[in-house]
């Protein structure tokens, strides 16, 4: 099968399209012939050695996959030899087959396509996680979505009118803003040429912001924990915008706020009954048409280094998705 390999840790340009055996399943993984694959930011840190799970060189990145069951392992009963599922992997999925852990491998709806599928768990799954049990977001609330035109970023704007709070998207350009605005975004902040504090002040008739969304980092951190209503909660989701920001922790003192983590992951692993709760949520509001995935651009596997280069130069709104022709 073909492979997108980093044999070196590096650039996206140093990855390699390569001839590699397809692997087998062990008794509680499942074998998927992928038809797409997200790119997401992860995929970024993984190929320089700058993510926390670090895999043995050779691999493939690529951490969500749609596609068909190949095979499965012994004690896999929930899915079987060509259903559509989509999965989580971690890496490998960008590749013509990739392993997925049994319970980290779904059946896809029958009104969802390949692409939908591997564009959904990343982003829907940490941005509901983060509203809904990490932050607690009640209807009337005003929710701030940083970096709002990324995957991640859309998913909370959209999320967050589904759950009834106010929101206002900030991003680096009207273009990006535009599809945060058809997303459902109430209100928006250019804060490449508008001042974030002064903004808020005036969007929210100097209140403040009830919870912030961050999957950035970097230079807005401070002033938007500096922007939080009394009692708000500060979502860290991110560092997309470089190291993680230094909060003095004065500020949350002073605003009773809280300054919260978000692991999607872990929460997934150590509260799978809530993890699967919140995908059902997910995929009802997918099939009403509430929540729908913003798709920048497809690439071939061969394309893939370009996806992940232009995810991390800031030229994605949204998702981009590598759709492999499997042999």
């Amino acid at each position: 099968m073909k492979a997108l390999l980093c044999n070196n840790f590096g650039q996206p340009e140093s990855l390699v399209l390569s001839e590699v055996d397809i692997p087998k399943p062990s008794e509680n993984q499942v074998l998927i012939r992928v038809a797409a694959c997200g790119v997401n930011f992860p995929d970024t840190l993984i190929i320089q050695n700058k993510y926390q799970f670090k895999p043995e060189l050779p691999f493939a990145p690529g951490g969500e996959v749609s596609g068909t069951v190949e095979a499965i392992g012994d004690n896999v009963q929930h899915v079987k030899p060509g259903d559509k599922v989509f999965a989580l992997t971690g890496w490998g999925g960008f590749a013509e087959y990739a392993i997925a852990e049994s319970h980290k491998c779904l059946p896809m709806p029958d009104e969802m396509d390949f692409v939908t599928g591997a564009t959904t768990m990343y982003t829907c799954g940490t941005s509901l996680y983060a509203l809904k049990q990490r932050a607690q977001l009640q209807p009337n609330e005003t929710l701030l979505v940083l970096g709002a035109s990324g995957g991640v970023g859309l998913a909370a704007v959209q999320l967050g009118k589904l759950m009834g709070a106010k929101v206002i998207a900030a991003a680096s350009t009207d273009d990006k803003l535009e599809v945060c605005k058809q997303s459902g975004a109430h209100e928006t902040i250019n804060y490449s040429k508008e001042n974030l504090r002064e903004r808020i002040k005036s969007l929210t008739n100097e209140k403040g912001i009830d919870v912030v969304f961050d999957p950035v980092g970097d230079q807005f951190s401070e002033p938007a924990v500096r922007s939080l209503a009394w009692q708000g909660r500060y979502l860290v989701v991110g560092f997309a915008g470089g190291a993680p920001a230094a909060i003095r922790l004065n500020l949350p003192l002073l605003k009773g706020a809280s300054i919260v983590g978000v692991f999607w992951g872990a929460f997934a692993q150590k509260q799978p009954e809530e993890s699967m709760k919140n995908f059902q949520q997910i995929l009802d509001w997918i099939k009403s048409g509430q929540l729908k995935q913003h798709i920048n651009r497809q690439y071939s596997l061969a394309e893939g280094a370009q996806a992940i280069r232009d995810l991390m130069d800031r030229k994605v709104i949204g998702k981009n998705v590598v759709v492999v022709e499997s042999n």
